[in-house]
């Protein structure tokens, strides 16, 4: 006899308890977007790449996550968002702006593209505050937890769902993520990983969905059959209520992935839908593959899975469990390549690779995790920049300061560069030039930020920093981006792009004694 999820959530709080009192902690190594590859039904349909070739933003706010969206030169431009620390209601408010619609109290993908979210440092909490992603394509998600968001009780946000999707959605990368509630929906919670009107082309992989009533759905009703083809692979699943996932028509392909507790039904195909599943390790469950709760009944494939002390309910009218023997009742056709692990090897094989934390590990096909080179769609890119006027090392010394350079295109000004507004900038007149920042007085500086703006992330490709009183170099690099030097007493330094794809746009020289 199962206990009621509240109990159990319990004891899972207890054991965790003793796990620190002990000393073991947590760790959550540094990541970086998009390691490994993306995988599945997302790699269909022209491909999810996010925000690669943009530019990279730190965020430790839901407000300046918002703000990075905001920022971009239009809703499309390719943006990598890295996010460290807690994201909550407190942080997060509504940023306007052309390329961006948002909203207070949820991280809200809405109507944009290539975009790239992932947790990185210390990690990425998102606390009692869900992702949003509506009429949008393109996206990555990866390395990140979401707890216990809710539909009811205080606060709410994302209408109880971790990551939701709705509305023409299409192309979403969710990866070593952990999704995570603390109840069912007596307790305010909904649903960890939903898709709901027409949202295609996703793929789960390498993740956590945990003590929930429900773990997620394909379709918000019978009616809304427009969903699918969705991967679901290497998660793990545990102390579930139902829906892992609830499929309501369209395609679905579920391997690698251990279930362990589900303890009223798993994965629910109706209403038309298929599913291929093939190579889980179902564990202490009940009712793992089937219809349930309705008279609309869906197919499955299944091969290579492993049933481990799981139960079945007798049919009836309104349940039909795949079990106690499952036999396929549909064939499956997956486009993509892909390899399975052996199933009796999953529990462990997930185990050490799936969550937010688990430094972005991948199974090699042979149950081995191992740390994949990174994918050559991850640019090599200035390192991050924080939206808003944030100044390292005190004041940005540029403000105020006199600008002059070697040469300007039309509708640019020196100046621009110093005036700290990253919407406007300097461009030489061909791809090679120079531009200075000076002062009346020597002025000691140890640092300078190049911050190239939006829509030319990346053009310069090779630079020098000359110390303009005297001509020495004080740093050569290939990228825009954080320079640091002895601190130096001068009265004008000089930025020298040396060599560009294209015609640069540098929208802040910034100076810095320290």
């Amino acid at each position: 006899m199962k206990r009621p999820l509240a109990l159990r959530l319990s004891a899972l709080s207890a054991a965790t308890a003793l796990a620190a009192a002990a000393g073991i902690a947590l760790t959550s190594p540094e990541a970086t977007a998009a390691t490994g590859g993306v995988t599945g039904y997302a790699t269909q349909n022209g491909g999810t790449t996010g925000g690669a070739g943009g530019q990279r933003v730190r965020a430790t706010t839901g407000t300046e996550i918002h703000a990075a969206l905001c920022g971009r030169a239009s809703s499309s431009t390719p943006i990598i968002i890295e996010v460290e620390g807690t994201i909550n209601h407190g942080n997060t408010g509504k940023v306007s702006g052309g390329s961006c619609n948002t909203a207070a109290g949820v991280i809200e993908l809405k109507q944009i593209s290539n975009v790239t979210l992932v947790g990185v440092g210390a990690g990425a909490v998102f606390d009692q505050l869900g992702i949003h992603i509506r009429q949008s394509s393109n996206i990555i998600i990866q390395n990140v937890t979401v707890r216990n968001v809710k539909k009811s009780g205080s606060p709410t946000s994302n209408g109880g769902d971790a990551i939701g999707m709705e509305s023409d959605v299409r192309n979403v990368w969710v990866d070593h993520a952990t999704l995570e509630a603390s109840g069912g929906e007596s307790e305010g919670y909904d649903g960890l990983f939903d898709m709901k009107d027409n949202t295609q082309y996703v793929t789960l992989s390498y993740s956590v969905l945990r003590n929930s009533g429900r773990g997620g759905l394909i379709g918000s009703s019978e009616s809304d059959l427009s969903n699918g083809y969705v991967t679901f692979h290497h998660n793990r699943y545990e102390n579930i209520d139902s829906r892992a996932p609830l499929l309501r028509g369209g395609t679905a392909h579920a391997y690698n992935n251990h279930y362990v507790s589900l303890n009223e039904s798993g994965i629910n195909s109706r209403a038309g839908a298929k599913v291929k599943v093939d190579n889980n390790y179902f564990e202490d469950s009940k009712d793992v593959i089937g219809t349930f709760y309705t008279d609309q009944r869906g197919s499955w494939q299944v091969a290579g899975n492993v049933f481990d002390n799981v139960t079945w309910s007798s049919p009836g009218s309104e349940n039909y469990p795949a079990g106690p023997n499952p036999q396929s009742t549909t064939m499956v056709n997956i486009p993509y390549a892909y390899t399975l692990d052996a199933a009796g090897c999953v529990p462990d094989v997930v185990r050490r690779t799936a969550g937010a934390g688990t430094g972005l590990q991948v199974s090699d096909g042979n149950c081995t995790p191992q740390t994949p080179a990174p994918d050559p769609s991850t640019p090599t890119t200035p390192p991050p920049t924080t939206p808003g006027p944030t100044e390292p090392g005190g004041a940005n010394l540029s403000l105020g300061a006199g600008a002059d350079g070697s040469s300007k295109a039309d509708g640019t000004s020196y100046g621009n560069v110093r005036d700290g507004n990253l919407s406007t900038y300097w461009s030489p007149s061909g791809s090679t030039g120079a531009v200075s920042v000076k002062w009346g007085s020597a002025t000691s500086v140890s640092r300078v930020v190049v911050r190239e703006a939006s829509g030319a992330t990346g053009v310069v490709r090779a630079w020098r920093l000359l110390n303009a009183d005297t001509g020495a170099v004080l740093a050569t690099g290939t990228t825009a981006g954080t320079a640091t030097f002895p601190q130096t007493s001068l009265k004008k330094i000089t930025f020298e792009i040396t060599s560009a794809s294209g015609t640069p746009r540098v929208a802040e020289f910034e100076t810095y004694a320290s």
